[in-house]
């Protein structure tokens, strides 16, 4: 793995022409460490670009696993547009191999090398939230239901029919507390995050969640981006 990790940053300069560096989010911990079969594709924070994003996919292979490594400087709203663009290209591809799956790299700090966070069903979905209607709206009227807004960097909001909750404020240190207290039967869990979270935190989140250990309820795939 340490070979993997090597080639990627000569990628990544051979790729720029002038030396760009891509940042990578950092994890504590990631169950997913190796990976075969793989092509990249990577999102670097260019301060010159309207979007501050350039994508370079010119290795991707339709057929393989992709990694997609994102810059942790950038925020949502400038990530996700690019990242929804990479998987609608992989859906639509005349080539397709039904068990390729698309990953976030991650520094694994743990190991003190790469790590990677599965995305393959992710759907990215824009929404507004306003005083915490859509939240709410998303919960609706089922018992077993819990909706989370990521705010900002340890700012969360969870909203639970199950905690019997209307609105609950807590932090990144008791989310997976919280998750496993609305951990019930035949439960969903929605997850909202603001467009202006950088990617670093969004990943931190997901890296968190991903280790809670849920024994009933189901993350929606559908993950809602709001403003």
């Amino acid at each position: 793995m340490r070979k993997i990790l090597l080639v990627i940053i000569f990628i990544i300069v051979l790729s720029c022409g002038n030396e760009k560096v891509l940042q990578l989010p950092e994890i504590s911990y990631s169950e997913i460490t190796d990976l075969k079969d793989v092509s990249h594709a990577y999102l670097f924070y260019d301060e010159t670009k309207e979007d501050n994003v350039e994508l370079n996919r010119k290795n991707l292979i339709s057929t393989t696993n992709w990694l997609i490594n994102v810059d942790k400087r950038l925020t949502l709203k400038q990530a996700i547009p690019h990242i929804k663009y990479l998987q609608d290209k992989k859906a639509n591809s005349s080539h397709k191999n039904e068990k390729a799956k698309n990953y976030y790299t991650c520094n694994d700090t743990s190991i003190n090398n790469l790590g990677f966070i599965e995305f393959t069903n992710v759907s990215y979905k824009n929404e507004s939230l306003d005083d915490y209607s859509g939240i709410l709206s998303s919960v609706g009227d089922s018992e077993n239901s819990t909706a989370i807004a990521f705010e900002d960097y340890n700012n969360i909001t969870i909203a639970s029919t199950v905690l019997k909750s209307i609105v609950l404020e807590t932090t990144k240190d008791s989310l997976s507390y919280y998750l496993k207290k609305c951990d019930t039967k035949d439960g969903l869990i929605l997850l909202n995050f603001h467009e202006e979270l950088s990617f670093q935190n969004y990943i931190e989140y997901k890296s968190i969640i991903s280790e809670t250990d849920l024994n009933d309820s189901k993350i929606s795939n559908n993950e809602f981006i709001f403003n």
